[in-house]
């Protein structure tokens, strides 16, 4: 059997439609069928019952799966190992990031990446969608906030801090705000995402009691980069990490209308991890994006596995 074909079949497994393992492969999908059709053929059973609504995975089709995806991983395990021998960092990496996050900082350092590994093809993958690793033929990726996946590997990179920010011509024209519930009367710029848009919680940095904050935003928005460019243009404040607007608070650009409190929202992230499958073997290209983020963007912390 041909390896190949066999990936081919777990993706249809994994994804659940011949045309969505055809998308993911870039193939067409009358190509992913006529694989799965000749490995049952192969076999001497069928892996799926086919109708016009939908695909089902046999019995049989799921006992093979079983067996078969922990033998593809140690193949690919293998052959990570024995290309790392050589001692060069080599071959495709596939990387996911948000949005924001991903051309803000990692776009930035990909030409310095990609001269410090010259042989390594780079696959960078900007969403907002919480990728499946496996499935996706995710290599690393970077995300925030709370994890829960038992199957990945996650190392802390960055802390999180979101600040309420606004042009000094914004607040000269308005006034600055003495206290929060000041925001209720302001324009306001907000993530068009479930907790961003209604209120923002407000706590001294000392402690004590929390402040909620209900929102009328003047503008909704799903991007950080086009929320930041519309807090530039004077439009209202906003509620930004701070590592999308250091270098503007730095600059004087930007202001900070409460820099005695910490502020966020209900189950707003509060930090960066590079996340990658976990697996007994870690290709030296992982090693390198990692060490390199770090190195580049990274607080300087130990290594500290979280499952």
């Amino acid at each position: 059997m041909n390896t190949d074909d066999l990936e081919t079949l777990m993706h249809v497994l994994r994804l659940g439609s011949f045309s969505a393992a055809a998308r993911q492969l870039q193939v067409d999908p009358s190509s992913v069928s006529r694989t799965v059709a000749a490995l049952e053929s192969e076999l001497g059973t069928r892996l799926f019952q086919r109708s016009t609504r939908q695909l089902a995975v046999t019995e049989a089709g799921a006992l093979f799966a079983q067996r078969l995806g922990p033998l593809l991983d140690e193949l690919r395990q293998i052959r990570h190992a024995a290309a790392d021998a050589a001692g060069h960092v080599r071959g495709a990496l596939r990387i996911s990031a948000s949005n924001t996050f991903g051309l803000r900082h990692i776009v930035p350092l990909l030409p310095a990446f990609c001269r410090r590994h010259p042989e390594l093809e780079v696959d960078l993958v900007l969403t907002d969608s919480l990728m499946d690793l496996v499935a996706e033929r995710i290599d690393v990726a970077v995300r925030s906030g709370a994890l829960h996946d038992s199957s990945v590997i996650a190392l802390p990179l960055l802390q999180t801090r979101y600040r309420v920010v606004a042009t000094p011509a914004w607040v000269r024209a308005a006034g600055k705000p003495r206290k929060p519930q000041e925001l209720q009367q302001r324009d306001c710029l907000t993530f068009s995402l479930p907790g961003f848009r209604e209120r923002w919680i407000f706590q001294r940095a000392e402690g004590g009691a929390r402040t909620v904050v209900n929102l009328r935003p003047r503008i909704l928005i799903t991007n950080g980069l086009a929320l930041r460019e519309c807090a530039l243009a004077g439009l209202g404040a906003a509620l930004l990490p701070d590592w999308l607007i250091g270098d503007d608070l730095a600059a004087g650009r930007l202001v900070d209308l409460f820099p005695g409190y910490r502020v966020g929202v209900v189950d707003a992230p509060t930090g960066l991890w590079i996340v990658y499958p976990s697996r007994s073997y870690v290709p030296a290209k992982v090693r390198a994006f990692i060490e390199f983020v770090r190195e580049a963007i990274g607080e300087p912390k130990p290594p500290t596995d979280r499952r």
